[in-house]
């Protein structure tokens, strides 16, 4: 083992994790504990992605194995395997080696109460490492805070696994709303200005510290203020395009209207037919599930644009889980929809501002609208979407920062032509473990689609569901 080189040992959860952990560590070398690959060997079984990430794992190690072996010499693993890139993926392996463990462990400690537990087992072979290998920096590597403390503990430096993270904070993640004074047009002078399909244009000169994004909202407050949607971004301009005002009531959204600048522009990008992936972040009650599922159905029921809405979530529970559900798939979605219910139902409510007249002006009238809208909105498992191709829908993901990276990547490539998704979530009711709200597969999401120009974000701030909900967003 090289000197000045650090020995990073993984835990189990880190490889359940991500299974190219493997690879993530540049020119450091990689430990394995035999009780990892016993953990490993016992979840190997099942149809979860925790099973499937532990198969990859064994298929891994399998190659590195042997491909570094001499098939004329007998195995010797005490040299450790060389990590050479594996088949199929595209990664850029470091120049570390892999060693197993060999020999049975010397170390004891009178902290650990039981022995036999694979967390101690995995801590007391750090601690072998530390004495066996004085010159190396040993670094205990685990998704598991409380090993993490005990690690810490007996003197052993242990870190989380940070290859996964999208940010480093979550006070970098994309926005996707700036806002500006009146001095902004002294600053950024309109070159141009125009106006083409009844829509207005502005380009400005682009500034080498400006960084805009495709579709990015800007607002600009005073007197001579805007809303504007960024529709181009070139070396030496950007191009602006008026947003359209959806708080007036001729321009409401299946009888809904914006009630603040985010919603206005979450709107402007759920109605754009060019953008075909919108995130929205937000807080309980800034309405993201509301505008989404009315602009769903005044596109699909009205405009015609799109075949169905399809609505899906994560089904992590927030207390305890209520156990098997008896029914067909939807009708097992059922209790974790109801969200969805809630806003369908305030969309056909002629007493609310969801009110649209006509046949919602009786109970026989608003009965047979919402089984309507019902036919046209179906709901779908997220572990029944591997394998899918959706054609001219209106995909919504519910909760989505309970999803991984690896699972939204899943969901994502499910769409055909014609076919928009909506991520909505709020990374601080985070209920999967493992994940955080810089792995989440929605911070995810935001942080690699926020150069592409047919995708769109915005986080919205201000909470318009009761001033009660309000208030307890804000103290709570």
């Amino acid at each position: 083992m090289t000197k000045n080189k650090r020995l990073y040992i993984l835990d189990t959860n880190v490889l359940m994790h991500d299974p190219t952990s493997l690879f993530r560590f540049e020119e450091h070398d990689i430990y394995l504990p035999m009780v990892v690959l016993e953990e490993l060997d016992r979840a190997k079984k099942g149809v979860s992605e925790v099973a499937r990430n532990v198969r990859q794992v064994s298929r891994f190690l399998n190659e590195l194995v042997h491909a570094d072996l001499d098939q004329t010499q007998p195995i010797n693993l005490d040299q450790g395997v060389a990590l050479c890139q594996p088949e199929g993926l595209s990664l850029n392996i470091g120049t570390g080696r892999l060693y197993f463990q060999t020999q049975p462990l010397n170390q004891t400690s009178q902290l650990m109460g039981d022995h036999s537990l694979a967390d101690n087992e995995i801590l007391l072979a750090a601690l072998d490492l530390a004495h066996t290998q004085p010159e190396l920096d040993i670094v205990l590597v685990s998704k598991d805070i409380n090993l993490r403390i005990k690690a810490t503990i007996h003197g052993i430096l242990a870190e989380d696994y940070h290859n996964d993270r999208a940010l480093d904070d979550l006070s970098l993640l994309y926005t996707g709303l700036t806002e500006r004074d009146n001095a902004f047009w002294e600053s950024h002078r309109a070159e141009d200005s125009w106006t083409e399909g009844g829509r207005t244009f502005y380009r400005i000169a682009r500034h080498e510290d400006d960084l805009w994004y495709p579709n990015q909202c800007l607002r600009l407050e005073g007197e001579h203020g805007i809303e504007a949607l960024v529709r181009e971004v070139n070396e030496k301009d950007v191009i602006f395009e008026l947003a359209n005002d959806h708080r007036r009531p001729n321009l409401s959204v299946w009888g809904i209207q914006a009630r603040n600048p985010e919603q206005n522009f979450a709107l402007n990008l759920l109605m754009d037919p060019d953008i075909d992936f919108v995130t929205l972040l937000g807080t309980a009650g800034t309405g993201k599930t509301l505008l989404t599922l009315a602009a769903g159905l005044a596109q699909t029921m009205d405009d015609k644009r799109y075949r169905e809405i399809i609505v899906t979530r994560a089904t992590v529970s927030v207390g305890e889980d209520i156990g098997y559900l008896p029914g067909t798939e939807e009708e097992k979605m059922t209790p974790w929809m109801g969200a969805l219910t809630d806003n369908l139902e305030f969309l056909t409510e002629p007493d609310g501002e969801g009110e649209r007249g006509g046949p919602f002006e009786t109970s026989w009238g608003r009965s047979a609208t919402q089984e309507l809208l019902t036919s046209k909105i179906k709901v779908r498992s997220l572990n029944f979407m591997r394998g899918r191709t959706f054609l001219n829908r209106f995909l919504i993901i519910d909760e989505a920062q309970n999803i991984t990276p690896k699972q939204m990547k899943t969901l994502i490539t499910r769409a055909g032509p014609g076919t928009k998704i909506v991520c909505l979530g709020n990374v601080e009711q985070i209920d999967t473990p493992y994940l955080t709200e810089t792995t989440s597969g929605l911070t995810y999401a935001i942080d690699r689609f926020k150069h592409w120009a047919h995708a769109g974000h915005v986080t919205l701030k201000r909470g318009e569901r009761s001033r009660l909900a309000d208030f307890a967003s804000q103290a709570l």
